[in-house]
């Protein structure tokens, strides 16, 4: 059970999510199913805090003395992101289906995190964002599994042959 509340907390973690989450639940031995569902749920649970409150706290920490610095980076990066997203879909759906792409492409910075501070900065649909932000975890979670399962895997055949 430890090993899926350690799963379950670093897949609520910004940056790393559950792109970091499943692999290491599956090298700890976890199942890959169970670990899958875990970190999804761990994943999503602060999607509604960063879509009603993070730019606010962002815009509040700006110009603070100790904080600032960061939640400049982070207030930039929800800006870049929205920008990054409405120049690649348009309007519409389109860019229900770009933040889809955007969250559930494994790659650093595309996280549900990212992605549904940049729908709050563009002031989508709360909704739609959200099931958006779902479709990409699951999407990053079945790479993430496939690729994990594969590398330990082979890891794994490795040493049983020596």
């Amino acid at each position: 059970m430890v090993k899926y509340l350690i799963v379950f907390l670093i897949s609520m973690v910004p940056i790393v999510e559950l792109r970091g989450a499943l692999p290491i639940g599956i090298g700890m031995g976890l199942p890959a199913w169970s670990c899958y569902i875990i970190c999804i749920i761990g994943n999503m649970i602060p999607v509604p805090i960063i879509f009603f409150f993070a730019r606010k706290v962002l815009i509040w920490g700006k110009d603070k003395k100790y904080i600032g610095k960061f939640f400049t980076f982070c207030y930039e990066k929800g800006e870049k992101g929205g920008e990054k997203l409405k120049g690649k879909s348009g309007k519409g759906m389109g860019i229900y289906i770009a933040l889809l792409l955007f969250v559930g492409i494994p790659l650093p910075g595309t996280g549900a995190w990212t992605g549904t501070l940049a729908a709050s900065f563009l002031d989508l649909d709360f909704k739609k964002s959200v099931i958006a932000c779902i479709g990409g975890v699951l999407l990053a979670g079945v790479i993430m599994a496939l690729a994990s399962m594969g590398l330990f895997g082979a890891v794994g055949a490795m040493f049983n042959k020596a």
